[in-house]
């Protein structure tokens, strides 16, 4: 694998390295997947047919907690398709994700398209001495993803644009940036419509299993473990900015000198993508007021939620006087979570003139849900994949089949998570969507690791680790191609495999500190979340 990069001579492409090969091979056998709506269509068909096959061969399966067997019902008989024109639509609307998705979405629109969300992500980067610098943007990277996608594109640039006011190299701001966003893109300190996103597709793989009693998983099931994990990430990136990245890219040649101005003959180096970003890492006086008055507003409403749920014979306690593991409180995670977005998003657009009547407001929301569409569209054949998934029996049979399997070879402790993690990061190099991928390794995974003993939240958990680090090395990231054109500002000659050199030293890393993170919670049998533990029956 080349690490050090070439500069191309004029008019011609730059030398193809191991690194670009590799590369380039994991994009053709990506490119050979459909589309992701078409995958799952397919997915949707293969598993109707199979399902018809084992309906008429008589297939059964006894899942432990059952009073009666469960006979696997196929697609394409007269009981399925009458099954499916009759719950298409419900298949569809009924689909967990969308029930806390699109509320939450909606609330975040508000907190980032007044504003709110970008200026408090430069008030970190701006007020932060030279020395934090690198771990500052670590662990802004990592929490960014409360911005989803966005991230990608600000923070980069921005995190280049501090790096050069510091005096410090902003190719390393760039890369840093990039690395934290992408490899920790599946953790946040702070609830957001990921979680919501997950804890709705894992809610649907149980169905597969209605007999058997798990805990219920909502958009904070792993909080702690979020927390956890987004604070070592954090420092985890810090180190390896400062540290590996910057010193790196010094030693290739790269120097900050030659990043601010031009060479006579134009090759060595390029205005700074900085110079030509319009955003500021100062705020404004109004900005640092709305910033101010928003936090102060979500003191007051803390004090309010806290009055509500803590005063005696409260109405949102359980039958027994507390939250845990089930109570109204739980159960009104998606409230709370759309209440600080809008409130802290309302009076900081107020403050600095984003934001002057409802008819604003409505526009953010409406925007948040343009980003969103994609995945509305989508959810249709998700929903109805899993439905098939869970009617047909055939998610009940895997597990029972799959669960039996490990059993058999011993493979029932923590290596046998290691293993499903190690798996969700090699489908991460080719399948991009996180949605997507959860919905197929959960309507598997999720049952069959229920029935060794493991709760669907913490299944969730690993799927997590698994599904962040390698997407900044897959050429099917489409962010991949924007963060290059990012770099070639400042080496024109960077590939591919410039780009995968330069975020290797976060991947591996990044996957063995989290795999370690959740270790620490298996083997001391932590909660994950308020009311979420590891192992069944605990």
């Amino acid at each position: 694998m080349s690490s050090t990069p070439q500069t191309a001579p004029a008019g011609s492409a730059p030398p193809s390295g191991r690194g670009d090969r590799l590369l380039n091979g994991i994009e053709r056998l990506g490119n050979k997947l459909p589309e992701p709506f078409m995958l799952f269509l397919i997915l949707f068909l293969v598993t109707g047919l199979v399902s018809t096959a084992m309906a008429l061969a008589g297939v059964v399966v006894q899942v432990p907690g059952a009073d009666e067997p469960t006979v696997i019902k196929g697609l394409f008989t007269g009981e399925g398709l009458t099954w499916l024109t009759t719950n298409l639509g419900q298949n569809y609307i009924g689909f967990p994700p969308l029930l806390t998705v699109l509320p939450i979405l909606l609330a975040i629109g508000i907190a980032q398209h007044s504003g709110l969300l970008g200026a408090g992500i430069r008030k970190l980067f701006g007020s932060s001495p030279a020395w934090l610098l690198p771990y500052v943007v670590g662990f802004v990277g990592v929490v960014a993803s409360i911005m989803a996608d966005s991230a990608f594109v600000v923070i980069p640039p921005l995190a280049a644009l501090v790096f050069k006011a510091a005096g410090r190299h902003p190719v390393a701001g760039l890369l840093g940036g990039f690395a934290a966003a992408g490899a920790g893109y599946s953790t946040n300190i702070f609830p957001t419509s990921l979680d919501a996103l997950f804890a709705g597709i894992t809610t649907s793989a149980m169905e597969a299993l209605p007999h058997l009693e798990t805990q219920s998983v909502n958009p904070v099931s792993n909080w702690w473990f979020n927390i956890a994990s987004s604070l070592v990430l954090g420092l985890v990136a810090g180190f390896i900015i400062d540290r590996v990245i910057e010193p790196r890219v010094v030693r290739q040649g790269v120097s900050r000198d030659e990043v601010e101005t031009d060479d006579a003959d134009g090759t060595a180096g390029v205005a700074p993508a900085a110079e030509e970003e319009d955003m500021r890492a100062k705020l404004s006086r109004e900005e640092n007021r709305g910033l101010l008055l928003a936090v102060i507003a979500g003191v007051l409403l803390t004090a309010v939620i806290l009055f509500a749920v803590l005063i005696p014979d409260s109405p949102w306690r359980n039958e027994e006087g507390g939250f845990l593991p089930k109570s109204p409180l739980l159960q009104s995670i998606v409230f709370i979570v759309f209440a600080y977005f809008v409130v802290l998003g309302l009076v900081y657009g107020w403050i600095t003139g984003t934001l002057r009547s409802t008819r604003d407001a409505v526009a953010m929301m409406t925007e948040a849900l343009k980003e969103m569409l994609p995945f509305i569209v989508l959810a249709f054949i998700l929903g109805n994949f899993i439905a098939l998934f869970n009617w047909s029996g055939i998610g009940a049979w895997i597990a029972v089949t799959g669960a039996e399997a490990l059993e058999g070879i011993g493979l029932t402790g923590f290596p046998a998570v290691i293993g499903f993690i190690l798996l969700a990061s090699v489908l991460n190099l080719f399948i991009i969507s996180g949605s997507g991928m959860w919905t197929i390794m959960a309507a598997v995974f999720v049952p069959m690791f229920a029935l060794i003993g493991y709760e669907p939240a913490f299944t969730q958990a690993a799927f997590r680790v698994g599904d962040s680090a390698t997407q900044v090395i897959t050429p099917m990231n489409p962010y991949m191609i924007v963060l290059l054109g990012m770099l070639r500002k400042y080496e024109p000659g960077a590939g591919f495999g410039t780009l995968m050199s330069r975020m290797l030293p976060f991947v591996v890393p990044f996957w063995l500190v989290w795999t370690a993170i959740l270790a620490v919670f298996f083997f001391l049998d932590l909660p994950l979340g308020p009311g979420n533990g590891i192992f069944l029956g605990n």
